[in-house]
């Protein structure tokens, strides 16, 4: 018997919950990540959003390995979800001022 008909259910499940937590998780967290970086750069508004944008290649890269490094699935999403909504409340802060 082959090694790929021996993987678990379960196993094969965590792989995919981790391709989608770096893929789409990543993608969020990177977004939001632009966004702050963007607010809180000091120079020119386009400048800034350049900066952030190309800066937003190398954070959704780093999330793509650590979602690989997590000890578990679970531990990766936590992390993805849990950053990512520190990242974008802190820019809808920025962003409106603190004001509702």
């Amino acid at each position: 018997m082959s090694k790929a008909h021996s993987l678990s259910l379960s196993y094969r499940l965590a792989v995919a919950s981790r391709v989608m937590a770096a893929a789409m998780g990543g993608y969020a967290l990177a977004s939001a990540a632009t966004v702050l970086l963007a607010r809180v750069w000091p120079g020119p508004q386009a400048q800034a959003m350049l900066w952030a944008s190309m800066l937003s290649f190398a954070i959704y890269s780093l999330v793509a390995i650590w979602v690989f490094m997590a000890r578990s699935a679970t531990r990766a999403w936590i992390g993805v979800v849990s950053v990512t909504g520190v990242l974008a409340a802190l820019a809808w802060l920025l962003q409106s001022g603190g004001a509702a």
